[in-house]
């Protein structure tokens, strides 16, 4: 065991609060969806293989969502209480007559990526592409009820896992049956979908107390803690970059706190047990963010090998390091490693992908597992790279996980099991401010939309300080516009911002990030700003059919 190389592999599972807060209606399908397809998968895995080892990080807000959407359709099972979702609520109930409603729930409903998600069922295939015929507002009313349950039916079957396919008699009956689905047939689908939701947060409670795998977490709903902090951190990795026209988040260091001390409350009461490690937002870190993880108790946190490169030229990134008077294992993953699974084995043989992965790393170990200060960090996004693969990566998974577990050379365990080993932590005298996307903050602020979201933000901010100062709110209003402010500070609202991102899902994100900050103000009993009525985006680039982007640097 002394001379193989510790191999970690750190899923990241993250969505943000898709719930409209004036409406309550979800706007996007994509933490039920994920639930169903990628969560369940991802914990079935670890399940199916005893010696299988990962870490898995849970952002709060994300966990919130699955539990809430579990309770709707619990609620609905038994008692017919709506549901909040327009796309899962497609499955029991009626398309809406109104044209444009009907016109927006088809195109919904197409949203998958079509070669791996679409092509191999041929009942679907046929349906997607029968919609081209209805999908103008002149001809929609052609396309009748029954063709809007069949599609709606093979959506959701189109988003299961690869793992409740294989496993579940429900899923693959209605899966033969093709076509004419039922309002029973529908109604069986929701409570295979109510029952994954619902098994999600105990199946990873009860992986991480059989030593299965380490949870860990990041701050409540996102934010870029950096950020918060300091905009002027930005600076540090691109000197010249355009910075909010408010010198600073207001408040922005207490705000940074709440997140981490509310991460852990929800993190505690959903497993039962106190997070170690501490996921960043985006990997993005600084000297004063690993300080503020590190005041939160946690033993260690991670980020990219490129935010090394820049902080510690020459550095590599297969060990933990530390900051000066510090006690945190600052682990950086293998940007290389992590990217290929992200984005190149897609294509690839299952078989061919596992066996070029693990030679990359056997060659690692060759090199450095003799030391035994050694182990390699592989972290992406624990969802979205697997609509890419075959299968929803059921064969490269099932295989990684078998020929890690079994390596002679290699030892699959978890950050949490490392750091009760003396690896002896480099020292490491500075952190240049930097995400897991090219080692800068970029995404997040700079562009001329990002800037404009961080001072609606701030001004909303400041509205919040005056409001509570002056003692206007009941404690428990306090700490709905609180949690409601939380929401407003998510990264993902700056991450769409900008022309690279698909112009219809940055239009979408744009307006419920307004309709979020004017939630906040209607909460301090205030009239929402005119500038939340505008758009903030200038545009965007070209929506592909598969609705959602993979982000860059994280699968």
């Amino acid at each position: 065991m002394a001379t193989r190389l510790p191999v970690v592999l750190l899923w990241h599972m993250h969505q943000p609060q898709y719930r409209d807060a004036l409406t309550g209606e979800y706007v996007q399908p994509w933490t039920l969806l994920h639930a169903i397809k990628d969560y369940a998968d991802m914990a079935a895995h670890l399940e199916a293989h005893a010696a299988a080892r990962a870490v898995v990080n849970f952002t709060p807000v994300l966990i919130e969502q699955i539990e809430g959407l579990a309770r709707e359709v619990g609620e609905y099972l038994e008692g017919g209480a709506p549901l909040r979702d327009p796309v899962l609520a497609s499955l029991v109930a009626a398309a809406p007559a109104d044209p444009p409603l009907r016109l927006q729930l088809l195109r919904a409903l197409l949203r998958a990526q079509r070669t791996r998600m679409i092509e191999p069922l041929p009942a679907f295939r046929e349906l997607v592409d029968l919609a081209q015929s209805f999908a103008t507002p002149e001809r929609i009313a052609y396309a009748s009820d029954a063709y809007f349950a069949d599609l709606a039916t093979w959506y959701h079957l189109a988003w299961t896992g690869e793992t409740l396919r294989r496993g579940d008699a429900r899923i693959a009956a209605l899966m033969a049956q093709g076509r004419g689905f039922q309002p029973a047939d529908r109604r069986r689908l929701l409570a295979v979908i109510g029952e994954t939701l619902a098994s999600i947060v105990p199946r990873y409670r009860a992986l991480a107390e059989t030593g299965r795998c380490e949870l860990s977490v990041s701050p409540y709903s996102h934010p870029i803690l950096p950020l918060l902090c300091d905009f002027s951190v930005a600076r540090q990795s691109l000197p010249d970059s355009p910075l909010p026209r408010h010198s600073a988040y207001p408040g922005g260091r207490a705000r940074a706190e709440w997140h981490m001390a509310e991460a852990v409350r929800v993190f505690t009461r959903a497993f039962g047990m106190r997070p170690a490690g501490c996921w960043p937002s985006e990997g993005a870190v600084s000297d004063e963010a690993l300080a503020l993880i590190e005041r939160h108790g946690f033993s260690w946190a991670a980020s990219s090998a490129g935010v090394l490169a820049g902080s510690l030229p020459g550095a590599g990134p297969h060990r933990p390091y530390r900051l000066a008077d510090g006690q945190l294992d600052c682990w950086f993953r293998d940007d290389g490693l992590s990217d290929l699974i992200g984005f190149s084995y897609a294509g690839w043989h299952g078989d061919d992908a596992v066996a070029h992965f693990v030679a990359s790393l056997a060659q690692i170990a060759q090199a450095q597992a003799a030391s035994g200060r050694h182990a390699v960090l592989v972290a992406l996004d624990g969802e979205n790279a697997w609509e890419h693969y075959p299968q929803n990566g059921y064969h490269f998974l099932k295989g990684l996980y078998a020929a890690l577990a079994d390596h002679p050379a290699l030892e699959l365990t978890t950050l949490a099991a490392l750091a009760a080993r003396d690896l002896q932590p480099a020292p490491l005298p500075h952190v240049r401010a930097g995400s897991w996307v090219h080692a800068t903050l970029a995404t997040w602020i700079g562009d001329a939309d990002k800037n404009a979201g961080w001072d609606l933000l701030c001004d909303a901010k400041l509205a919040y300080d005056r409001v509570l100062a002056g003692g206007g709110l009941a404690p428990d209003a306090a700490i709905a516009a609180g949690r409601q402010l939380a929401l407003c500070e998510s990264s993902d609202w700056f991450w769409w911002f900008g022309d690279y991102n698909p112009a219809e899902a940055v239009a979408q994100f744009d307006q419920l990030y307004r309709r979020q900050l004017s939630t906040l103000y209607r909460l301090l009993g205030l009239e929402p700003p005119a500038a939340l009525g505008k758009p903030i985006s200038r545009g965007g680039g070209t929506m592909e059919q598969g609705g959602v982007m993979r982000r860059a640097g994280a699968a």
